[in-house]
C-alpha cells in the first residue's frame, strides 16, 4: 500500500494541506487568464460618443473602435484638412511660411459667432501666422483666407479637400468647406479624421502649433498683437484647470450643436503611442459642475489603451515556422523561418504560446534549386479574430539542384508520355515482324539444303 495512505487521519490532512501549498507555490501567476487559461481580453471602455477610436502609431492598428466608419459631423476637425493642404503647397513651393497673404471678402461672409480671431478684408498676415490662428484658437476665416491663398477659391478649395481625401482612402467623407461650420453634406469619420491627421503629421510644424497652449501673432497692418489660447483643454489649462494632460500632444477640437463636441489628439506614456478620435460627445451637467465628454472621455481612452496593451514580440527573425519538402536535391527539405521580427500590441495578459499563426506557403513542396532567402510563403499572427500581422517565410538555406535527378526525372516523364508507349509499341511491332521474317528465311534455307528435320532408318 502507498505510505500516504497508512497515515492517520490527522496526518493525513496535514500532508494534503502541505501538498496543496506546493502546488500553489510552484504554480506560475498568471494575470488576465480565466480558470481554463484563456487570456481575458480588456474590458470595453464603452466611450461616452457617437464615434471613437484609438490607434497604436507605431503600428497602424485599431485598437478600440466604436462607428468607426460612421458618417458624422466633424465641426472643427475640419480644419486638419485644410492645415495639410496649406502645408502641402508650402512643401512644394507654392507658398511659404513667411509670405503675407490679404484678407478679402470671404471674411465678412462668416457667421459672427463661430470661432474667429477678428481677421477683417484687407488684413495682411503672414501664412505662418494664419496657420497659428487656424489651429490653436480654430478661426474660420483663417481657413478661407488659407484656402484662397493654396487654390485661388474656396470652391477650388474645398474640390482639392476631396481629392486629397480620397488619395488618402477616406471612405466616408465629404467636405463642403474649409472651416467646418455645419452642413448636411459635410461630414467624416472617426477612422478618416486619423488617415487625415496622420498625412498631417508627417510634417513637424503642424504637430508643433497643434501643441502649443498660447501664441502671441504679431501685430498688422489693421491690429494690434494678438494673444491667442488653444481651444484644446488637455493641452491648455489657462481657461479651464480640470482637464490638463501632461501625456497628450495636439492635435484639434471641434464643435457645433449639431456636431457635439469633437477631440482629435496623441499621447505618448513610455513607448505607446497613441492617437484618439471622439466624435459626437455630449457637455452634461454633473451637479455644479460642467463635463466636456470629448475631453474627459479622451483621458479614459488613453488611459485605458496604456493600462491594458503592452508590445510583444510574437515572432522572432529567423524564427523556424516549417518545413517545406524539396524534390530533385540530395537535401529533402528546407526550413522556412520568419523573414522579419514581428512586435506588437497585444493585450496585457496575451502569452506568445497561445497565439495562432496561419501558413500560405506558395507550394506544398518546392524543386531545386532553392536559394538561401527565398520566399516561400507568409505566416499571419492573430488571437482572437485580432490580425497583429503578416511576415514572409524565407529558405533558411540552399538546396542545390541534383543533375542525376534532374534526368532521372526528365527520363521517366518522357516514358510516361503516351507517344513514348506508342513508339515503344511500334518499334516492338517491328521488331517481332522482323524476327518472324528470319524464322521464315532459315527454314526456307534449311530445306533447301536437303534437311528435313527426320532421321530415318
Amino acid at each position: 500500500m502507498n505510505a500516504y495512505f497508512k497515515l492517520s487521519g490527522g496526518k493525513r490532512f496535514f500532508a494534503a494541506f502541505l501538498a496543496l501549498l506546493l502546488t500553489l507555490a510552484l504554480t506560475p501567476f498568471r494575470g488576465f487568464a480565466s480558470e481554463e487559461g484563456q487570456v481575458v481580453l480588456p474590458p470595453d471602455p464603452d466611450i461616452l460618443a457617437q464615434g471613437a477610436l484609438l490607434v497604436d502609431l507605431k503600428t497602424g492598428k485599431m485598437v478600440y473602435g466604436k462607428n468607426e466608419h460612421a458618417e458624422l459631423f466633424p465641426a472643427s476637425l475640419t480644419k486638419v484638412m485644410t492645415a495639410l493642404l496649406t502645408l502641402e503647397a508650402i512643401d512644394t513651393g507654392r507658398l511659404t511660411f513667411q509670405q503675407e497673404v490679404t484678407a478679402g471678402s470671404v471674411v465678412k461672409t462668416l457667421p459672427a459667432d463661430g470661432s474667429t480671431v477678428g481677421l477683417k478684408e484687407g488684413e495682411v498676415m503672414t501664412v505662418r501666422n494664419l496657420l497659428d490662428c487656424l489651429l490653436i484658437p480654430s478661426a474660420n476665416e483663417a481657413a478661407c483666407v488659407l484656402a484662397v491663398a493654396v487654390a485661388g477659391s474656396v470652391d477650388a478649395f474645398v474640390d482639392a479637400m476631396n481629392k486629397k481625401a480620397d488619395e488618402l482612402g477616406c471612405r466616408n467623407t465629404h467636405f463642403v468647406n474649409p472651416h467646418g461650420l455645419h452642413d448636411p453634406g459635410h461630414y467624416t469619420s472617426p477612422w478618416d479624421m486619423y488617415l487625415i491627421t496622420k498625412a498631417a503629421m508627417k510634417y513637424p510644424t503642424f504637430m508643433v502649433i497643434c501643441d502649443t497652449d498660447r501664441v502671441v501673432v504679431p501685430a498688422t497692418n489693421m491690429s494690434k498683437e494678438r494673444a491667442l489660447l488653444n481651444t484644446n483643454y488637455l493641452i491648455c489649462n489657462r481657461r479651464i484647470p480640470d482637464y490638463k494632460n501632461p501625456e497628450v500632444h495636439g492635435v484639434k477640437t471641434g464643435s457645433t450643436s449639431q456636431s457635439g463636441h469633437c477631440l482629435v489628439a496623441t499621447a505618448q506614456r513610455n513607448n505607446k503611442h497613441f492617437l484618439s478620435v471622439v466624435m459626437g460627445a455630449e457637455r452634461v451637467q454633473e451637479g455644479k459642475k460642467t463635463i466636456i465628454r470629448s475631453f474627459s472621455e479622451t483621458t479614459r481612452l488613453f488611459n485605458w489603451g496604456f493600462d491594458n496593451f503592452r508590445y510583444m514580440t510574437l515572432l522572432d527573425e529567423g524564427e523556424p515556422i516549417d518545413e517545406i519538402p524539396v524534390s530533385l536535391s540530395r537535401t529533402n527539405h528546407v526550413t522556412a523561418v520568419s523573414g522579419a521580427e514581428l512586435e506588437a500590441l497585444v493585450p496585457a495578459g496575451l502569452k506568445k504560446d497561445v497565439v495562432e499563426r496561419s501558413i500560405q506557403l506558395e507550394t506544398d513542396s518546392i524543386e531545386a534549386p532553392v536559394e538561401e532567402g527565398q520566399k516561400l510563403g507568409t505566416v499571419t499572427v492573430s488571437y482572437n479574430g485580432v490580425e497583429y500581422g503578416s511576415v514572409d517565410l524565407l529558405s533558411s538555406h540552399a538546396a542545390e539542384l541534383s543533375k542525376f535527378l534532374q534526368v532521372e526525372k526528365k527520363a521517366v516523364e518522357i516514358a510516361k508520355k503516351p507517344v513514348t508507349w506508342a513508339a515503344a509499341g511500334v518499334v516492338g511491332v517491328a521488331a517481332l515482324a522482323l524476327a518472324i521474317r528470319g524464322a521464315i528465311k532459315n527454314r526456307r534455307r534449311a530445306r533447301s539444303s536437303g534437311f528435313s528435320g527426320y532421321n530415318g532408318r
